[in-house]
């Protein structure tokens, strides 16, 4: 699955303008609305290949994408909200006692352990729900309802899988290559620097790409998606 991943992207003829428009969306990542619209493509990726479409999506149909892309992204801000809180509320805690304590050492000393205890906690929750995240959104992109990503009766066994478990980290391998790449270019002064810059957005969509292929892919062999008849797009309904 990793090697048809990685060529998935390219399996359609418009592929390079489809990487071109998802990396110039990057680009303009700061102006937050390209952000949904990168997320709504993304679902539309995870739909298709439940339903066993080898062929990426397109852009189109910009105002829907960008609706289902901020529901995505509202779905991603709420599993990640809990470990940023809990991050929150430790530190705070862990600063409050140091000061409660009039800077004694002993304050100071506990202060620091409450306030690390809670950011191995945060860190702990934040690794679960960059487990969870690809799930849920699955499970919302499959039924259209927001509510499924908090489903977590039909999610539970997913997660427990070995195959998502297995699929999760291929996917987090894909991202990291991607990342290591650009990494790389960067420790070349100046001209790497600019290069990782300006490649960085088309580099990181393309790896995304490939990796919710391997989510979408894996969702639909568990959770016994149908599949879609040739020349039907996912959710059209068979003509009668």
């Amino acid at each position: 699955m990793l090697s048809e991943s990685i060529n998935y992207p390219r399996n359609d003829d418009g592929w390079v303008k489809t990487v071109l428009i998802g990396g110039v969306l990057g680009l303009l990542s700061f102006l937050i609305v390209p952000t949904f619209v990168v997320i709504g493509y993304l679902l539309r990726v995870i739909r298709a290949t439940m339903h066993g479409d080898e062929e990426p999506p397109v852009f189109d149909e910009w105002g829907d994408m960008t609706i289902d892309g901020l529901k995505g992204f509202a779905i991603a801000l709420v599993y990640g909200l809990i470990p940023a809180i809990i991050a929150g509320v430790f530190g705070f805690a862990g600063i409050m006692g140091a000061v409660a304590g009039n800077g004694s050492q002993t304050a100071g000393i506990f202060g620091g352990i409450v306030a690390l205890v809670g950011l191995l906690v945060a860190f702990v929750l934040g690794l679960f729900a960059a487990y969870v995240i690809p799930a849920a959104l699955s499970n919302y992109a499959e039924t259209g309802r927001i509510g499924s990503a908090f489903d977590f009766g039909t999610l539970r066994p997913i997660l427990m899988s070995g195959k998502y478990a297995t699929a999760w980290l291929m996917a987090f391998a894909v991202l990291f290559a991607a990342s290591l790449a650009l990494s790389v270019l960067n420790v070349i002064p100046l001209l790497g620097q600019l290069a990782s810059f300006l490649l960085g957005p088309f580099v990181t969509f393309y790896a995304a790409v490939a990796a919710y292929y391997i989510i979408g892919t894996t969702w639909g062999e568990l959770h016994d998606v149908e599949m879609v008849d040739e020349g039907e797009t996912p959710g059209e309904q068979p003509a009668v």
